[in-house]
């Protein structure tokens, strides 16, 4: 059994993510019920997302990497380290799952098993957090299961659209 997402069969695997990639990022950020979930919510452009790859990705800033199936190998979704930070080795946590039909699976909690492992043993992060809306119950039961722990008392609140929201903060450290 997999100490970290607590799957005995391999559901996902992940792969770096590549130029090609480009276009299922965008369809998947741009859809309502994934954006809705980022603090970023402005739409997403195939220049934007290049922009991202030859500026953040490739220069090492971020580590982002698609989940995709391990029967089928089609991709669902995706995971990102950005902001890593090499002097305190640290860097925060993103990941979505962009197919409709892959969410509930448990497949976001396995991937960030697998994340983290990249995190902890390639990058030699330390500590890694995350930023994650209070009312994102699946995705805050996902983190928690992955093995991220809440920050007490460290919260923010932010407006997106005309609604105010709770941003809570969650982190791992090396084991």
């Amino acid at each position: 059994m997999d100490r970290i997402s607590g799957a005995s069969e391999p559901l996902v695997c992940l792969r770096p993510m590549e130029e090609a990639d480009a276009d299922s990022i965008v369809l998947w950020r741009n859809k309502e019920w994934v954006r809705r979930n980022f603090l970023y919510q402005e739409p997403f452009t195939r220049e934007g997302q290049l922009n991202w790859l030859h500026t953040q990705v490739e220069p090492g800033h971020v580590a982002q990497f698609m989940i995709c199936e391990t029967d089928s190998g089609r991709a669902v979704g995706s995971v990102y380290f950005r902001d890593i930070d090499r002097i305190n080795s640290c860097a925060e946590y993103g990941i979505f799952i962009g197919e409709e039909d892959a969410v509930g699976k448990g497949y976001g909690t396995q991937a960030a098993g697998l994340a983290l492992r990249i995190a902890f043993e390639e990058l030699e992060l330390e500590s890694v957090f995350l930023r994650v809306f209070e009312d994102n119950i699946g995705a805050r039961k996902s983190y928690e299961k992955a093995g991220f722990l809440p920050i007490k008392g460290r919260q923010d609140e932010v407006t997106t659209g005309n609604q105010k929201r709770t941003v809570l903060f969650y982190e791992i450290r090396r084991r």
